[in-house]
C-alpha cells in the first residue's frame, strides 16, 4: 500500500513538481536568511572567538562590547601581572587606521597590535609567510580576503594583483611591508585586518597617553577564575571576562541595540509563510484530487491506519526531498555565489534542524487537513 501511495504522489507530475519546488524554495529562503543572520552575529564576536589560549580579557569597566574600546595606560599590564593567580598578562591593541595603496587609493583598515615578545593573539591559520617575521622592520600581516580585494594592487592596465609577501603600502604615512597572509573570520565592518606588533602599532597612530585596548591573561593551573576576576577588579579597577563571557556579552549587546534579528527574522518568517503556504495549498489540492482513490481503497477494506501511513509517507517524502533540494541550493550559493562577497553566511546543525522541522511541519499540516477530508468521506460516494 505504501508503494501505491508513492505512485499516486509521483503520478501527478505537475503537482508533484509544484510541491517540491515550493518546499525547496521555502527551504532555500529560510536557510539563506538564517545563515546570513548567524554569519552577521558571529562576525560581531569573531575577534574574541579567534584568539585561543587566553583565560581572561581585562578591559575598562565601562566597556560594553568587544568593539566598544576604552583605552587604558600601558601600566595596567604590570598591575594585572601582579595579581595573585595570574601566570602572564600581555597587551593587545585594536583600532582603525587608514591605508594608502601604491595606486593612490585609500582604505580604512582594522589594525591589531600584538605583544612584541610573545605575539600572543596572532591569527591561527597562516597561509603565506612566517609569524616570527612580524618582528622585522615595518612588517605586517594581512587577511587573505583583503590581499585579493581591498588591498590588492591595480596596475595601470586595470589588472588586479593580490597583495602577497613583499607588497608595500602606507599606514598613516608609515611604510608597511607584508610578510605573510592569514585566513581569519570576517569582521562586522568588513574591513581589511592588519596585524603588527604592539610597539609598531603605537608608532603608526597619533601618540596618546592611553593606547592599550585589552590585557590578555593566562591563569596559573590551580587558580580560581572567579577569585582572580574579583582580585583584578579590586586591585586595578578593571573588569575581567572569560573569553566566553566577553563573546556572549558582546553578542547580547549587539542583539539588543541593532535591528538585525528583527529584520532578518521578519524576512525568514515571510519566506516561510509565502513558500509554506504555496506548498501546503498545492499538497492539499493534491489530496482533494485523489480523495476518490482513497475512498475506493476504504471501500475495498483498507483500514484508517493504513490510509494514515500512506498520507504520512507522501507528506514526509516530499518534505524531505524538497528540504534536500533547498539545502543543496543554499550550499551552492555559499560556495560559488557568496564566496567572494562581503556578506557572511554560516550554516549550523541547529539551523538545518530548525529549517527541516519547519518544512516537515508544512507538509504534515497540509496532509492532516487533507486526511481529515479523506477519513470523513463515505466510500459509497465513489459508486454513485
Amino acid at each position: 500500500m505504501l508503494r501505491i501511495a508513492w505512485k499516486m504522489l509521483v503520478g501527478d507530475t505537475a503537482k508533484y513538481i509544484g510541491i517540491l519546488s515550493a518546499l525547496a524554495f521555502t527551504t532555500l529562503l529560510i536557510t539563506q536568511q538564517g545563515a546570513t543572520m548567524l554569519g552577521v552575529l558571529s562576525s560581531t564576536t569573531s575577534f574574541v572567538d579567534s584568539i585561543g589560549g587566553v583565560d581572561l580579557w581585562v578591559v575598562d569597566p565601562l566597556v560594553q562590547n568587544v568593539d566598544d574600546i576604552k583605552a587604558m595606560t600601558d601600566t595596567q599590564v604590570y598591575r594585572v601581572r601582579s595579581v595573585p593567580g595570574v601566570a602572564w598578562a600581555v597587551p593587545l591593541f585594536k583600532g582603525s587606521i587608514k591605508a594608502r595603496l601604491p595606486d593612490g587609493t585609500s582604505q580604512n583598515c582594522q589594525l591589531i597590535g600584538l605583544d612584541d615578545a610573545t605575539l600572543i593573539g596572532a591569527p591561527a591559520t597562516m597561509l603565506t609567510g612566517s609569524l616570527p617575521d612580524l618582528r622585522n622592520a615595518d612588517a605586517v600581516l594581512i587577511d587573505e580576503d583583503a590581499a585579493r580585494g581591498k588591498l590588492a594592487q591595480t596596475d595601470p592596465d586595470g589588472r588586479v594583483r593580490p597583495a602577497g609577501t613583499g607588497y608595500t603600502f602606507e599606514l598613516n604615512d608609515h611604510r608597511a611591508t607584508v610578510v605573510g597572509t592569514f585566513r581569519g573570520q570576517k569582521n562586522f565592518q568588513s574591513q581589511p585586518v592588519v596585524y603588527t606588533t604592539y610597539t609598531r602599532a603605537k608608532t603608526m597612530l597619533p601618540n596618546e597617553r592611553k593606547m592599550l585596548s585589552y590585557v590578555l591573561v593566562r591563569l596559573l593551573p590551580d587558580a580560581d577564575t572567579t577569585v582572580v576576576k574579583a582580585l583584578i577588579l579590586q586591585s586595578t579597577g578593571l573588569r575581567a571576562y572569560t573569553s566566553e563571557e566577553f563573546s556572549v556579552s558582546s553578542l547580547a549587546w549587539f542583539i539588543r541595540n541593532t535591528g538585525v534579528i528583527t529584520n532578518v527574522g521578519f524576512s525568514a518568517l515571510m519566506a516561510f509563510l509565502i513558500g509554506g503556504g504555496i506548498a501546503g495549498m498545492t499538497f492539499y489540492n493534491f489530496m482533494l484530487d485523489n480523495q476518490r482513490y482513497f475512498a475506493v481503497l476504504r471501500a475495498m477494506g483498507t483500514t484508517d491506519r493504513t490510509l494514515i501511513a500512506m498520507v504520512a509517507l507522501q507528506a514526509v517524502g516530499v518534505s524531505v526531498i524538497g528540504f534536500g533540494q533547498g539545502i543543496g541550493g543554499v550550499t551552492l550559493m555559499i560556495r560559488f555565489v557568496m564566496a567572494n562577497s562581503e556578506i557572511s553566511m554560516k550554516l549550523t546543525w541547529s539551523l538545518l534542524a530548525g529549517v527541516g522541522a519547519a518544512v516537515v511541519l508544512v507538509g504534515v499540516a497540509a496532509a492532516v487537513l487533507g486526511l481529515v477530508r479523506v477519513l470523513r468521506t463515505d466510500p459509497a460516494v465513489v459508486f454513485k
